[in-house]
C-alpha cells in the first residue's frame, strides 16, 4: 500500500511497524512480541493523512519519519511489558489501515491538495537592504 492509495499511515505507519519488528528481533524478543511491536507501531498511525507541502517530502514527511522512529522504539518497549494483555492482532490493524486509507478523501492521499499542503502559505522572500 502506498501513500497515494492509503495516506501516510500506509507509508510511515508501515515503516514504523517494520522498524519496531526489526528492533524487537534484535533485542531477542519472541515471535509474538515481535508481531505485537509491529501492531502497536502501526495502530498508532491509523488515519495519518498524506499532505506533502508542494508535493515535496521536506514538510512534514521528514519530521513524521523521525517521530515514527521514536515511536518504533516505544512500541517495542510497550510490547515487552504488555504482551500478555494484547487484544488486537497485526492482521486486524493492517486491514483497518487499508479500509481507513480507502475511506480517506482523495485529497489526503499524497496529492498535496489537503491538510498542511492546502493551508501552508509560502512566506514571501524578504528583501534586505545592503548594509553601508
Amino acid at each position: 500500500m502506498s501513500g497515494a492509495e492509503c495516506g501516510c499511515q500506509a507509508e510511515i505507519g508501515t515503516a514504523c511497524a517494520m522498524a519496531a519488528a526489526a528492533l524487537a528481533e534484535l533485542v531477542g524478543m519472541g515471535v509474538d512480541q515481535i508481531e505485537y511491536s509491529a501492531e502497536i507501531a502501526l495502530e498508532h498511525h491509523l488515519g495519518l493523512t498524506c499532505d506533502p507541502i508542494y508535493g515535496l517530502m521536506q514538510i512534514p514527511c521528514i519530521e513524521r519519519n523521525a517521530v515514527a522512529a521514536m515511536r518504533a522504539i516505544n512500541a517495542v518497549t510497550l510490547a515487552n511489558f504488555l504482551t500478555f494483555t494484547r487484544k488486537i492482532s497485526l492482521d486486524l490493524v493492517i486491514k483497518t489501515m487499508y479500509d481507513t486509507g480507502r475511506d480517506l478523501n482523495r485529497r489526503y492521499r499524497e496529492t498535496a491538495d489537503g491538510g498542511l499542503a492546502k493551508l501552508y502559505i509560502k512566506p514571501r522572500n524578504v528583501v534586505q537592504k545592503e548594509s553601508e
